[in-house]
């Protein structure tokens, strides 16, 4: 599947690679929030984080809307980011990741995985424009782009930690888990796709292994 990126995409993609290899060897300490200085870690060792999914009312890029714990996640094994359409750096990089991850798990049926990506930009996100966002990524039906309320999309990125009161200045995150286990990781800084397929990987490992358990 070839994936539709823009040019800003790729320049974005050039710029962090440049940046990168600048700073390798300040990496690995270095956690700063997402205004957009393209400083933030690589290297950074993902942490073991405590979530309580909300219930929030959401509204996917289709205009669906669901809750986000009970229907959005619903029991899957999910990769959440969260982004805003008009940032020209670090989101385009992280959605840029989740289409290689898309692509990645795409021949595998019956995957339990899903990709999600919340705004922090809600009132200008509207569902319409996510829309026009996940079709630039060639977005297929097990990633949803999620909008909403002010305060519902507010209540799930406290959830997560990433709430800021400029949505500028949210982290640059990845949270990977599983929502039966409560076992949930959370990546600060550019990730790549391999870290987190990886992760997903694991978790996937670690579902089949209880469930052969169970069956025997």
């Amino acid at each position: 599947m070839r994936h539709a990126f823009t040019e800003g995409t790729l320049a974005a993609v050039g710029a962090l690679l440049l940046v990168l290899a600048l700073s390798a060897p300040a990496r690995a300490t270095d956690h700063s929030h997402h205004t957009h200085s393209m400083q933030e870690s690589t290297d950074a060792l993902p942490g073991t984080v405590r979530i309580t999914l909300p219930d929030s009312v959401l509204i996917d890029q289709d205009g669906e809307s669901l809750k986000f714990g009970a229907d959005a996640v619903a029991g899957r094994l999910v990769a959440i980011n969260f982004i805003y359409t008009t940032c020209t750096t670090v989101c385009p990089v992280q959605s840029a990741v989740f289409a290689d991850v898309q692509r990645r798990l795409a021949n595998r049926a019956g995957s339990e995985v899903f990709l999600l990506s919340v705004t922090v930009d809600p009132l200008r996100d509207t569902p319409a424009v996510l829309g026009q966002f996940a079709s630039r990524y060639q977005a297929g039906p097990r990633w949803r782009f999620l909008t909403g309320s002010s305060q519902a999309v507010q209540e799930v990125l406290k959830a997560f930690d990433v709430y800021t009161p400029n949505f500028a200045d949210h982290p640059a995150a990845i949270v990977v888990g599983d929502p039966r286990t409560g076992e949930w990781v959370r990546f600060l800084g550019f990730v790549s796709s391999d870290e987190v397929v990886k992760r997903l990987e694991a978790l996937q490992a670690a579902r089949a292994a209880a469930r052969s358990s169970q069956a025997g």
